[in-house]
């Protein structure tokens, strides 16, 4: 194992935070608008593009917070063999983590999030075409999503449904929107999340 420096996780939390939000909203001002780009070319359907990037998104952040579970397992296994102190095993984990995030297997988390995307009945696209498209967007999220579980306390997205009550707190509604309708039809981006607040507002469609 290389070495890790005791406490850093810690000590760069606020700045690592800042960063990762930052970084949310670039790739939805940026790579959520590339991927758009590029489903239009195959789809006509723009709510069925806006519903595929939405849940690229919801599982992105599924898989990597499954994949960030299992290599802090294995790590705390390994670290667990010749820890001593004078820090807790888990900020010592958590300390090697931040510094080797380069060791996350994202590919691993992009091919699970296109294997969760074929088998949704949401979202649909043609035959000859494979999600695969739109796997910039994918890996960016999973990134930025497994960076976020080093983070104390964690950021995570808020869980979405249609038909849920439209909520001014979480979402803004998309330009398309009936401005008058209290329900969401569907997510255009999930809203970002600490301990169950707000940090970053989602996109959603509101119609009658």
């Amino acid at each position: 194992l290389r070495s890790c420096s005791p406490g850093r996780a810690r000590r760069t939390n606020a700045s690592r935070r800042a960063c990762l939000i930052a970084r949310f909203g670039d790739i939805y001002a940026q790579e959520r608008l590339d991927a758009e780009t590029l489903l239009r070319t195959y789809l006509s359907d723009m709510e069925m593009v806006q519903r595929i990037i939405y849940i690229a998104a919801v599982e992105s952040f599924h898989a990597a917070k499954m994949a960030y579970r299992q290599f802090k397992i294995r790590v705390r296994e390994t670290l667990s063999l010749g820890h001593s102190g004078p820090e807790s095993l888990e900020d010592t984990v958590l300390d090697y983590i931040v510094r080797h995030e380069d060791l996350y297997d994202v590919q691993a988390s992009v091919n699970e999030v296109i294997r969760s995307m074929n088998i949704n009945p949401k979202i649909s696209f043609p035959p000859e075409i494979d999600f695969i498209v739109i796997s910039t967007l994918i890996r960016e999220l999973c990134r930025v999503a497994f960076s976020m579980q080093t983070l104390d306390p964690p950021l995570d997205i808020a869980f979405g449904t249609d038909g849920e009550l439209f909520s001014e707190t979480k979402y803004h509604r998309s330009f398309d929107s009936d401005f008058t309708a209290a329900l969401v039809a569907y997510h255009v981006w999930p809203a970002l999340m600490e301990n169950d607040v707000v940090i970053v507002k989602g996109e959603a469609v509101t119609k009658r």
